[in-house]
């Protein structure tokens, strides 16, 4: 069975391979990516089970540094490391202070 990373020989057509700038947030989650992996509390192998496990439903709405953030996320609460309500509290607080000065465009299908 294939996993939803699994697309080798399948028809997606043609690979863009232009680079394009990192975001700030892209900059972000690698950095603390390399922190978390540096402290030994998450392997690239665990990183990469928990993004292959996600399921074609979720993989396939995600980008590659999505992918990344729910992942530790994910191995955050698992591991006891974080709680999902803390998660959940300190996304909300963010988002806030995004609509709050207009960086953030919020519409009736945002999360």
């Amino acid at each position: 069975m294939r996993g939803p990373h699994d697309v080798g020989g399948l028809d997606f057509g043609p690979v863009d391979p232009a680079e394009h700038e990192l975001t700030f947030w892209e900059k972000q989650i690698d950095a603390i990516r390399a922190v978390i992996g540096a402290k030994g509390l998450v392997t690239t192998h665990e990183n990469r089970r928990t993004i292959e496990q996600m399921g074609n439903d979720i993989y396939d709405t995600l980008n590659y540094y999505e992918r990344w953030t729910a992942a530790l996320q994910r191995q955050m609460v698992d591991k006891g490391i974080l709680a999902q309500d803390e998660i959940d509290a300190r996304v909300a607080q963010v988002r806030k202070r995004l609509a709050d000065t207009g960086e953030l465009e919020l519409n009736a299908g945002s999360n």
